[in-house]
């Protein structure tokens, strides 16, 4: 009877591990992932607006939010990226290449008309000539964890009539090389 539970317990934790290994590696192995996807139809550096018609590339997105999306490429140095905030609100998420989220801001936390932040990597920003004069209340600087990744845009619509204002706050959205 002792054997039997011991085998029970032996498969059981098994099956566990092999469990969560594969849930683990998942997002690293998944060969179209939104990356992937989006790679197809934005070109580098470049704040692009997502089709409302398109649900295939990202899925599940609220239908009330107009999005637009920048895929970053920072190895040839840091970013500029510039969203006005549209009339009910908007807010700018941070992936990394395999959707991991590491920074978001919306435009109460900015406190301005105009979401402006500089996007690099820590060695970039270790590069950085210290200047005494700027602050962190005057220039936001986010950093990547890696090369590659997302910027998702998002501007609230209130009303159905009301998207085409929060799809051009989008569109005067900018994600260029400093």
């Amino acid at each position: 009877m002792t054997r039997w539970i011991l085998w029970l317990l032996a498969g059981v934790l098994l099956g566990g591990i092999v469990h969560l290994s594969t849930v683990l590696a998942l997002p690293r192995t998944a060969a179209h992932d939104a990356y992937a996807r989006l790679s197809e139809i934005t070109p580098v550096n470049q704040v692009v607006p997502l089709p409302k018609s398109q649900s295939t590339i990202l899925p599940f997105m609220d239908p009330a939010f107009a999005a637009a999306v920048c895929r970053y490429d920072l190895s040839r140095g840091s970013l500029k990226l510039t969203a006005p905030i549209s009339q009910a609100y908007t807010a700018v998420s941070f992936y990394t290449r395999y959707g991991i989220a590491y920074y978001a801001i919306n435009d109460r936390a900015a406190g301005r008309k105009l979401i402006e932040l500089d996007l690099m990597t820590t060695r970039q920003r270790e590069e950085m000539p210290e200047d005494e004069d700027v602050t962190a209340a005057d220039r936001l600087i986010v950093e990547s964890p890696t090369l590659t990744g997302l910027i998702v845009l998002k501007a609230l619509s209130p009303e159905p009539a009301l998207m085409p204002m929060a799809e051009s706050a989008l569109a005067a959205a900018r994600c260029k090389p400093q």
